[in-house]
């Protein structure tokens, strides 16, 4: 704690012989023993000629050569803005958003139960309340986010035989129920392409297709169903080269047109296993959701987390459980609306 040492300030009756014009300045001067400030000797106001007097000269201003005024400065063009680019690729969103148009091919619904895959026309189940909560979740983001990425949804697994191809079809068909958006589910498994055949349809052309071919437009390929707003993209022919086409700036002029402009469309892709094939990386890349299925009593953590690594290029990557009979909550979705009791 510290004290003030005390001041001798001079007061008001004993500073009767001072000039009462003295500034606060000049009395705090008195007071603490500084120089006394002499303020300035000028005068209040200035006359007319005393303003001249003391008013500073103008120097005069040189002016421009006789060549230069008749000299027209020429005017300086706009620089040309350049062309925004998303992840080094260059944005064409001049383009229109494409529609999907065409004949719908029918959908076989006893293929749909054979496989277990959700019933369009089944009602509420088990497996569509599951799935429902997968779709909330993807839509979700989705939405919160708002870019074309995020309407991308890559669905994966670590090694064959783990259910991606399953987990694709019934969020593609879960997602097709909402009122307001379309799905297109891509079979982007070239080397083992079966999403046309769990769903009873057929077509010679597909995305790798497209991919190769720079003239070709993606939305001819597109087949429509009867399952309203589902739409079917095949894997195309084989070239032995799917990672290169995948890694080239064609997939992302294709992908951009297909999300360009259609808020309400979302894409899912079933891609080969993570740690079996390279197209499931170079798909990460273009892609702002992934869901990577882990199989119940079968996946193993090491598999996990290389496939994690892998797919490190997708911003949001998620675990989805499959082929689970136990629940520690207790829950089990569908009975409450008689099925599964």
């Amino acid at each position: 704690m510290s004290v003030n040492k005390p001041t001798n300030i001079t007061t008001a009756d004993k500073a009767d012989a001072k000039d009462k014009k003295d500034s606060l300045l000049e009395r705090a001067s008195g007071a603490f023993g500084l120089d006394k400030l002499t303020p300035a000797a000028v005068p209040v106001m200035l006359d007319a000629d005393a303003k001249k007097k003391f008013a500073p000269k103008r120097a005069p201003q040189p002016g421009p050569a006789p060549e230069e005024k008749a000299q027209a400065r020429p005017v300086a063009e706009p620089e040309q803005q350049p062309v925004p680019e998303i992840q080094g690729r260059r944005r064409s969103d001049a383009q229109p958003a494409v529609q999907f148009s065409g004949e719908r091919h029918p959908v076989s619904r006893d293929l749909l139960r054979e496989q277990g895959l959700i019933d369009p026309d089944g009602g509420a189940s088990r497996l569509l309340e599951e799935f429902r909560i997968v779709k909330r979740q993807v839509l979700s983001l989705a939405s919160a986010e708002g870019t074309a990425a995020s309407r991308r949804v890559l669905v994966c697994s670590p090694h064959p035989n783990e259910g991606k191809t399953f987990c694709a079809l019934n969020l593609a068909l879960a997602m097709a129920a909402e009122r307001d958006s379309e799905v297109l589910l891509i079979d982007a498994d070239f080397g083992k392409p079966c999403i046309l055949s769990k769903l009873g349809l057929s077509h010679e052309t597909g995305f790798m297709d497209v991919l190769a071919d720079p003239s070709s437009h993606v939305e001819d390929h597109v087949i429509g169903t009867d399952i309203p707003g589902l739409w079917v993209l095949g894997a195309g022919a084989r070239t032995g080269r799917d990672s290169e086409y995948l890694a080239s700036e064609r997939t992302w002029e294709v992908l951009n047109r297909l999300t360009r402009g259609a808020p309400n469309r979302m894409i899912v892709f079933d891609s080969p296993p993570a740690l079996a094939a390279t197209p499931a990386s170079e798909l990460a890349k273009h892609v702002g959701q992934a869901l990577l299925v882990a199989r119940a009593d079968v996946t193993g953590q090491v598999a996990l987390e290389d496939a994690i690594d892998l797919l490190s290029a997708c911003p949001d990557i998620r675990l989805l459980l499959n082929d689970a009979t136990f629940s520690p909550s207790g829950r089990k979705f569908g009975s409450y609306y008689g099925y599964g009791e």
